[in-house]
């Protein structure tokens, strides 16, 4: 297996055509190493949640190639795609995307039901006792707060052992305290259960968790930082709001 988890090789994104076309990303190259944790920020525009969603076969790059392991993603076909997305990717995002009428548990576990895939049960029961949901599991959404709600998007994400979970702002709609509780868990996955994790931010303190940062402005990535704290993540960011 290739240390790298996911990559983008001179990845441009093209919307509309004309005089609307819009370059939302321009020759991106960027590695996502195994077992790593990465920030992606930039700008409001600057083409990080396009990114993402290439790199996690959302959506499908105008140019250039995106691989997750060993797999191109451009050679594959729908099926293909849908069974890659199942079975090697994990996503949680900043809606909780829950289904109102199941029970924790069985949100958890619905991607796997849909696929026809036993849950491995030690691995499952890892991910809930590691989350703190072990008495929260016949509770429905309504039943449990915005952090809770999260943390089961996050075990959702995690019960069928992805190569690499992507998060679009999962912070996004969480007070302080469960925001600190939903990336203390994303960063366990990768430092504990060799998982890739990737997000796209605009919260320096949340970028903070990850062992780098990559920065995008105008659909390129500008700027890498590692081992960030809220503070460097801040100053990056403040520079490149005022070089615009």
């Amino acid at each position: 297996m290739s240390d790298i988890a996911a990559r983008a090789v001179d990845v441009s994104k093209v919307y509309g055509s004309g005089d609307t076309q819009v370059h939302a990303l321009s020759g991106v190259s960027v590695d996502f190493a195994r077992g790593e944790f990465t920030a992606i920020m930039g700008p409001s525009g600057s083409g990080k949640s396009t990114l993402m969603h290439c790199l996690a076969g959302l959506d499908t790059a105008s140019s250039g190639t995106v691989t997750i392991g060993d797999t191109e993603l451009t050679a594959l076909s729908d099926k293909e795609m849908t069974g890659l997305r199942r079975d090697r990717i994990g996503f949680v995002f900043q809606a909780f995307n829950l289904v109102p009428t199941l029970t924790a548990l069985e949100n958890i576990t619905l991607p796997l039901d849909i696929a026809g895939r036993a849950p491995d049960q030690a691995w499952l029961d890892t991910v809930v006792d590691k989350l703190g949901l072990r008495d929260r599991l016949d509770h429905r959404p309504s039943e449990l707060s915005g952090g809770q709600q999260q943390r089961v998007a996050c075990a959702r994400a995690l019960a069928g052992r992805p190569d690499i979970v992507f998060g679009d702002e999962p912070t996004g709609n969480l007070d302080s305290r469960s925001s600190g509780e939903v990336l203390s868990i994303l960063r366990t996955a990768a430092d504990e259960f060799d998982q890739t994790v990737v997000i796209v931010t605009h919260d320096p303190r949340a970028a903070s968790y990850a062992d780098r940062v990559v920065f995008l402005a105008d659909g390129a990535v500008i700027d890498q930082l590692n081992s960030p704290t809220a503070d460097a993540v801040l100053e990056r960011m403040k520079k490149l709001e005022t070089a615009r």
